[in-house]
């Protein structure tokens, strides 16, 4: 996969998580994608950004969903900003 193809295909999974988080009052949206399409950022937006079970959101939902879209992907943080 290219680095253009890893990408969109980080930006389908964030669309297919998006509505879930916007139903609570958050949002999400990609800051970067690092170390040779490994390691993805992002950045919680809305309720996500004071909400106590983020990081239970970002590893079971995000994670999941970016991984299931591109397997090479390992981690993926949140940037608070």
């Amino acid at each position: 996969m290219t680095s253009e193809e890893v990408k969109i295909n980080v930006e389908k999974a964030l669309a297919e998580i998006r509505p879930f988080l916007e139903s609570d009052g958050g949002n999400i949206s990609l800051v970067s994608i690092e170390e040779d399409d490994r390691l993805v950022k992002v950045q919680l937006e809305g309720a996500c950004v004071g909400c106590t079970v983020n990081q239970m959101t970002l590893k079971s939902g995000v994670e999941m969903t970016i991984k299931k879209y591109v397997p090479q992907i390992e981690k993926v943080v949140n940037i608070e900003r």
